[in-house]
């Protein structure tokens, strides 16, 4: 029997019509002052927002607790920041309130170290010598190791851009992606770069969105694929490594957990900063808009990784390397590179 192989582009399609057909908040009316909208804005997150069993969260309570701090002759700053409080106990980097003077936003990074000084690999790794394309700076190290840095999944590349790339990296040992302080962009957007990694289609995980508005009211997991690219075009089928901070966010945490699950890659940094919930928004009676996870995106071994993708070597940007010009997670990648290079030769 054929094995049918569902693309993300038709299962974002298939989860976003899903979405838009239970999107609808006008079951009752709410009234435009303060009470109303913080009524709307509670009720649109208690009915479609999709990690709350995952996170432990009693919206019941936290609604009641941020409830008790409006009154009303609140002014309109004064309540969006009861509303940003009251979102952020969601700690999601996909959830954000938007007014016509802030947006809110609870993003995890700002938490940890940076592990990443772009300066650092141009200047001394790369001697300012470098390709740039789609938003992708690649070239040969004097290691022979190749090096890209994808810095905004927003940016798609196209597959002759990603030929042109992989021509110049072929010849290299091994390769490092450093996707440190991508923050994310179009899923849609990982699918052609993992096709350059792989020569078999891979289940690569499901999303599953919301069906109604209890917390568990969830559709049947939508199973999604990958296909290797074309046979016309350049695949590198060596050692690769890929370099995550807290910075590797929503697009790029699925890029990163997608990667880790090749047999002939390994993650060295820290822990990415999260973000498997596909966003949705909606509008409340003041016409802010509030966006939020809508639809759990689980790994190929049905994990969610909304807190983020554990690497398999954690490391941390040394202060004293980084004096001496040195990247600690880099030179950590060069020492998987070489042990996985020599395991290759002895096989």
């Amino acid at each position: 029997m054929m094995k049918r192989v569902v693309k993300y582009g038709i299962v974002v399609l298939f989860v976003m019509l899903g979405m838009a057909s239970n999107s609808c908040i006008d079951d009752e009316p709410y009234s435009n002052d303060v009470y109303g909208n913080f009524d709307a804005l509670w009720k649109i997150i208690d009915e479609h927002y999709c990690f709350f069993e995952y996170k432990d969260v009693d919206w019941q309570a936290v609604g009641q607790e941020y409830r008790a701090k409006l009154h009303k002759g609140m002014s309109s700053t004064e309540l969006f920041d009861v509303c940003a409080d009251m979102l952020k106990e969601l700690k999601d980097g996909h959830t954000n309130l938007v007014s016509g003077w802030d947006v809110s936003r609870y993003w995890i990074w700002e938490q940890y170290p940076v592990n990443y000084d772009e300066r650092i690999i141009d200047q001394n790794y790369l001697a300012f010598d470098y390709k740039k394309t789609c938003g992708v700076k690649y070239g040969v190290l004097t290691n022979n190791y190749g090096y890209m840095h994808y810095g905004d999944f927003s940016v798609g590349i196209g597959e002759g851009n990603l030929d042109a790339i992989m021509s110049v990296l072929a010849s290299c040992d091994g390769l490092i992606i450093d996707v440190r302080n991508n923050g994310g962009g179009l899923l849609t957007n990982v699918e052609p770069l993992v096709g350059r990694f792989i020569t078999q289609t891979i289940y690569a995980g499901s999303i599953s969105h919301k069906t109604g508005p209890g917390h568990n009211e969830f559709s049947k997991p939508y199973n999604y694929y990958i296909e290797p690219t074309t046979a016309s075009r350049v695949k590198y089928s060596k050692p690769v490594v890929v370099l995550a901070n807290r910075g590797s966010f929503s697009a790029t945490n699925n890029f990163v957990s997608i990667m880790k699950s090749l047999p002939q890659v390994r993650v060295v940094g820290d822990v990415t900063g999260g973000g498997c919930g596909m966003p949705f928004t909606s509008e409340m009676p003041n016409g802010w808009s509030v966006r939020y996870s809508a639809s759990a995106i689980a790994d190929s071994e049905g994990h969610l990784t909304e807190f983020g993708v554990e690497p398999d070597f954690k490391v941390d940007m040394n202060e004293e390397d980084m004096l001496k010009g040195k990247d600690t997670i880099l030179e950590k990648a060069f020492e998987v590179l070489d042990e996985m290079v020599e395991n290759n030769k002895t096989k």
